[in-house]
């Protein structure tokens, strides 16, 4: 298709927050850089008509990395045997929510893996006590799949956001992605619950993922548009060695920087990061994804002795920074690009 008709379907995209499956595919597929630079542009002009220049800080603390799952692309599986385990305390998080806040984060993401000690009485007491201490703060969570009552119980405790990438929208795509315990008709169905009970949720798709397919993406942006998340966390898969898609080849920068673009375009007022798998692969895929339509940005406030732990995958960036150093470093870049780090929790705007 030519440069001057990919442009009219992007005008068609950004005028609707719709295309055809037949203008996706000849979207998604194409590889023209001048293209892809139209489509960040636009992408750009719609995040600033409804969030300005601001980018929004998350301050991540990666508390566990034990995890009863065996999912094949990720190194913290409960199969990686070579992986050394470590769980942060009650006041060891308490501690990384104040040097956070001190440094100007207004939202904390706890992240992990799905650790059973971490049960419903410990998780709703640390977001308790978060609350109780920065009551102007949000608090993220990202800790995979619950059951309803836990996501409840946990909401009504003071969690504001929900984090759970759906990974694919295609069921035989997650079945080859995951061991035969774990079921996409759950992660769905805890997509809907989170929803239901009132979280600003997020969902979110691996870019290049083993088997994936340009139809599989199709699908991942009809769900997005379906379920219409308050946010959408989308990054490259990158292979870690402990895992059997190590020889597997990484998604990509750019077809990373044109979903995020396509993103932004069918959910307007989304919150979008640029995230660490993007600035892993490009080092400077953060400001790339910026450019291309993303708000958010994730520095990390884990412990230094326990970053190199929480490993996903390979080569990942910022395991040795400090955590001011890290705010530093990410306002530097943000601002090199145009924008702005601001202190605010950054809610989406329906709960604004």
């Amino acid at each position: 298709m030519s440069i001057i008709n990919l442009k009219k379907i992007i005008d068609k995209l950004e005028e609707t927050g719709d295309l055809s499956d037949c203008e996706f595919m000849e979207l998604l597929e194409s590889t023209d850089a001048e293209t892809a630079s139209y489509l960040a542009g636009k992408a750009a002009a719609v995040r600033e008509k409804y969030y300005g220049k601001d980018v929004y800080l998350r301050g991540l603390i990666e508390f566990t990395n034990y995890c009863k799952n065996n999912c094949k692309y990720c190194g913290i599986r409960c199969g990686n045997k070579n992986a050394e385990r470590y769980r942060l305390s009650h006041e060891d998080i308490l501690s990384c929510c104040d040097i956070g806040y001190n440094l100007g984060f207004r939202t904390f993401v706890l992240q992990g893996g799905e650790d059973p000690y971490f049960d419903d009485d410990r998780l709703t007491a640390i977001v308790a006590d978060i609350k109780k201490n920065h009551p102007d703060c949000a608090v993220t969570l990202s800790v995979g799949e619950l059951e309803r009552e836990s996501y409840q119980r946990l909401f009504d405790a003071g969690a504001d956001r929900y984090l759970l990438r759906h990974e694919t929208a295609d069921k035989a795509h997650y079945e080859m992605l995951h061991p035969k315990e774990m079921s996409y008709d759950h992660r769905m169905q805890c997509l809907k619950d989170l929803h239901d009970i009132g979280y600003q949720v997020g969902c979110g798709m691996m870019v290049g993922s083993p088997y994936q397919k340009t139809e599989h993406l199709l699908k991942d942006l009809r769900f997005l548009q379906e379920f219409k998340p308050e946010m959408v966390g989308i990054g490259p898969f990158i292979p870690h060695h402990d895992t059997e898609f190590a020889e597997c080849s990484a998604g990509t920068a750019d077809m990373t920087l044109k979903l995020l673009s396509i993103i932004r375009l069918i959910l307007p007022d989304v919150l979008l990061p640029a995230t660490t798998a993007l600035g892993t692969i490009d080092p400077f895929g953060r400001e790339k994804g910026i450019q291309a339509g993303a708000n958010v940005v994730m520095p990390n406030l884990s412990p230094g002795n326990v970053r190199e732990k929480y490993l996903l995958y390979d080569n990942k960036i910022c395991t040795g920074d400090e955590a001011a150093e890290c705010i530093r470093c990410m306002t530097a870049r943000v601002e090199k690009v145009g924008y702005r780090v601001v202190q605010s929790r950054g809610d989406h705007v329906k709960f604004s």
